[in-house]
């Protein structure tokens, strides 16, 4: 797994671009890499993972710890770039609508609900089929 972290001062927020697979063996680096923003200040965090392979509940989990500190801060943890495999993951385990996924950045950082609301078609979609 890569991690880089790209502050996005034009859309106020911090990119945090995963690639690879995020699972027990890289999740613990991954957390730290959240906690690291958070800690220095950073709530409104947006997940570029257009080239993660593989997510485990581990993986999951630092997810949805990021957003609910993220949350107590007034800001957010959103991702960005969700392929159908992680959309229909976060679907089934029942956080599709406490982790949000957007299908791009911009859209993220900004909440953009018509972009939300493809994504939530996309999951429907897919979840069905």
């Amino acid at each position: 797994m890569s991690v880089r972290i790209v502050k996005r001062p034009d859309l106020g927020v911090s990119v945090v671009e995963v690639a690879g697979e995020l699972d027990i063996d890289s999740a613990p680096a991954f957390r730290e890499c959240l906690s690291g923003l958070v800690g220095d200040g950073v709530a409104r965090i947006v997940v570029d993972v257009r080239r993660l392979r593989f997510c485990d509940s581990i993986g999951l989990s630092a997810l949805v710890t990021t957003q609910q500190a993220c949350v107590a801060q007034g800001g957010f943890l959103r991702l960005a770039g969700a392929d159908q495999t992680l959309l229909r993951l976060l679907l089934i385990v029942g956080l599709s609508d406490y982790v949000q996924s957007y299908a791009t950045v911009e859209a993220a950082s900004s909440g953009d609900p018509v972009v939300r609301a493809y994504a939530e078609h996309a999951r429907t979609t897919e979840a069905t089929a």
